[in-house]
């Protein structure tokens, strides 16, 4: 218990600390007019308070993503913790912070915009892929959770759950944000928060449940490697390149740059701090049980239900409903409000009529549903390498920001080497990737980090 106060608390301290140290650098100027003031165009340059962007932003970026990804990465024990913990400050928050500054000082572009400013034109086609396809996964990856939890609970087909929701992506994908997302949406976003509180408390007044301490031993329970598949594993609370793609939404949304660290960094932070008590609770609850291991190769929706009903009692189906069902489904929508307007940056095109917008959401909204239908834990991987890539690159074109900006680059470029670090050595060993040994694997790794940074060096600094 002492070891995940502990984390909690560093997280806590890293906002007013490092979350500081980042806006300086940034140059954070308060005065400055933001996009939202000179674009508007009633539907998604739309000006939001600090509060709401801060709550849309954070429902955005946790979805089921802070919690299957932790309770997945249980399987590693107590240094999930410390994954958690210090990717969140060092990596997935620098990440954040800068994905949506950047974006906020550029009209609210998107990230494939944002990154051929910095990195070059050749580049911006492939993150524009990547941004679309993460979006289309992510929706794909919180459907499937959230249809199986209500399958599970009504007994409804999964199919018909899912032909639901998908229903409701394209209301609410298409509809300016302000009519939906920016009412219901930071309700829901308190909700998410407010179920992880009470599960951590439930299990904090059981004796019958002990959160592991790093001394613990016999909870490491997967014969995987901690490096790099827990880094990649726990995705969503530590660092994710999904997010670059929701921070121009909500940047398109800010009315004073002060809010960048509220709303990026802080939104981040805290979703940290979900994933943390999420990987507390799984290992307090399945403690040493063979019940844990079986979560890593099928959907953790029906042990979240399970904690849930055990820990708070009839509380815990109301709160599963809200926290692992509504939420992930309004995350899954902007998924694809993300990729609609990143198509839109990259072919021009002006989608303040609502048939702009179906004629880009309608096949976004048909791949998305047939993925619905993929094995859980293969999407859930690929969508964990495929967002990993992107913020990788985000955090390089954020050094490069930086570079011209003769600021610290190196809070953005060390961060974008470990990810660099951990992209290769998972796609050269992972069962869905090369199979290569660790070691061999490993090696190349470093190697190749250390040759792409070379170059980085060379041409931009």
């Amino acid at each position: 218990m002492y070891s995940f106060i502990t984390c909690v608390l560093i997280l806590i301290a890293s906002y007013f600390i490092y979350g500081k140290v980042i806006e300086k650098v940034a140059g954070v100027d308060e005065t400055r007019e933001t996009p939202v003031h000179r674009l508007q165009d009633g539907v998604d340059y739309m000006p939001m308070s600090r509060a709401k962007n801060f709550l849309v932003h954070f429902l955005n970026i946790a979805g089921l993503g802070p919690i299957f990804g932790a309770i997945q990465g249980a399987l590693f024990g107590p240094a999930a913790f410390l994954w958690i913990t210090f990717g969140t400050i060092f990596i997935g928050g620098v990440h954040d912070f800068f994905s949506g500054y950047m974006s906020l000082r550029n009209d609210g572009l998107t990230m494939p915009k944002i990154v051929s400013k910095y990195l070059g034109n050749r580049i911006e086609k492939y993150v524009a892929v990547l941004i679309i396809l993460t979006g289309i996964l992510v929706s794909a990856t919180f459907a499937k959770g959230a249809a199986d939890l209500i399958s599970n609970l009504t007994s409804i087909p999964v199919l018909i759950c899912i032909t639901i929701i998908f229903l409701y992506f394209i209301i609410a994908t298409i509809f300016p944000i302000d009519k939906i997302i920016g009412k219901i949406y930071p309700i829901f976003g308190a909700f998410l928060l407010i179920m992880a509180l009470i599960m951590i408390v439930g299990v904090f007044i059981n004796p019958a449940y002990t959160i592991p301490e790093f001394t613990t031993s016999g909870l490491y329970l997967t014969d995987k490697n901690i490096f790099p598949y827990l880094f990649v594993t726990i995705a969503c609370g530590a660092i994710s390149g999904f997010h670059a793609s929701q921070s121009p939404i909500v940047a398109r949304c800010m009315e004073n740059e002060n809010d960048a660290r509220p709303v990026f960094f802080g939104a981040m932070v805290l979703e940290g701090i979900v994933a943390l008590i999420w990987a507390a609770v799984a290992m307090a609850f399945f403690h040493s049980q063979p019940q844990l291991a079986a979560i890593y190769n099928a959907s953790p929706a029906v042990a979240v239900n399970r904690m849930a009903t055990v820990l708070v009692g009839p509380v815990g189906l109301l709160l599963t409903i809200i926290g692992v069902v509504v939420c992930p489904i309004t995350t899954g929508d902007t998924a694809l409000r993300s990729s609609r307007i990143t198509i839109a940056d990259q072919l021009h095109l002006n989608h303040e009529k609502i048939i702009s917008r179906l004629e880009v959401g309608i096949p976004l909204f048909l791949i998305s549903f047939g993925l619905t239908f993929i094995d859980f834990s293969l999407i859930w991987r690929y969508f964990a390498w495929s967002q990993l890539i992107v913020a990788t690159i985000v955090l390089y074109a954020a050094s490069v920001y930086l570079i011209k900006k003769e600021k610290q680059y190196i809070i953005a470029l060390a961060p974008a080497i470990v990810c660099t670090l951990i992209a290769f050595a998972y796609i050269l060993q992972a069962p869905e990737g090369l199979r290569l040994p660790s070691m061999i694997s490993n090696i190349i790794s470093i190697i190749a980090t250390a040759i792409i940074t070379a170059i980085f060096l060379k041409k931009y600094k």
